[in-house]
């Protein structure tokens, strides 16, 4: 597939490449979060999927909610700066609107899950999780000995997602990524999935370097979006600021069942055909 034909619409690569029951993730640390993206999952209707995010916050609760997810993989969960996930605990102490397992890690020890997935390799290794609960009632973390001495050290189990989705600036016309500002664990899960769907503000004719910017090569890729806006509410630097109402609305929207069906079918189900419509 040569570069122009990796440039999508946004539902036709979504449902080429996110299946129910895949493993997705959808990365982006209080930035340049794939809302459009998520939004397009939930409108798609494709469930059973097992969720990988470094930070579950309003995108995840969201997919909860519309019964997308039956497991999160995660090391924090909240609305940022609000307070709880209702959607979330409602789906744990209730199981509505369906069961949903999770597994628990910290920040260092999902990161290094992605790490291991995008080295190829079957584990890390790594000193954290000593001293909490999740050493002993999380999978995929194990106590060795480390080989070169008798220090105990944790092991986490690679991730490889069957599907990596995150929110970038730019693309270029050959489908090379550009990114930059607070970037996240976005580069660690892109080169740990089997495919990847990057939705962009824009495309453009060469990239301006940008301090602290990634580039992501255009052979990881499997399709490019052009999504303006399409990390709303979160923000993507150079472009637009978080719409802090959006999340502090999203409390009361959540809170309450009926609330939330009626935000699902106004914003997402009844004649919205697309993020742009």
């Amino acid at each position: 597939m040569n570069a122009i034909d990796k440039v999508r619409d946004l539902p036709d690569a979504i449902a080429d490449f996110v299946h129910e029951g895949d493993t997705i993730a959808m990365e982006g640390f209080t930035h340049l979060i794939p809302f459009a993206a998520a939004h397009e999952i939930i409108r798609q209707r494709i469930t059973h999927l097992t969720a990988v995010r470094l930070t579950p916050d309003l995108i995840y609760d969201q997919l909860i909610g519309a019964g997308c997810i039956s497991k999160l993989v995660f090391s924090w969960g909240g609305n940022p700066g609000v307070g709880s996930l209702h959607r979330f605990r409602d789906a744990i102490e209730n199981e509505w609107p369906c069961k949903l397992e999770i597994e628990e890690h910290n920040h260092a020890g999902l990161t290094n899950r992605y790490i291991a997935g995008a080295s190829g390799l079957p584990f890390t290794v790594m000193r954290g999780y000593f001293g909490t609960d999740l050493m002993h009632n999380t999978r995929n973390v194990a106590q060795i000995t480390s080989p070169f001495g008798d220090e105990a050290i944790t092991a986490v189990a690679a991730i490889n997602p069957d599907v990596t989705i995150i929110h970038a600036q730019q693309a270029d016309r050959a489908g090379n990524i550009m990114m930059w500002g607070i970037v996240g664990v976005q580069k660690e899960a892109v080169y740990a999935a089997r495919h990847v769907i990057v939705t962009v503000e824009e495309i453009v004719e060469f990239f301006e370097p940008k301090f602290n910017s990634v580039i992501i090569p255009s052979i990881l890729v499997s399709a490019v979006c052009v999504v303006p806006g399409g990390a709303t509410p979160s923000y993507a630097l150079g472009y637009y600021g978080r719409d802090n109402s959006k999340y502090i609305e999203w409390a009361d929207t959540s809170k309450d069942r009926a609330a939330f069906e009626n935000w699902l079918h106004a914003e997402i189900y009844d004649g919205v055909k697309s993020h742009d419509s």
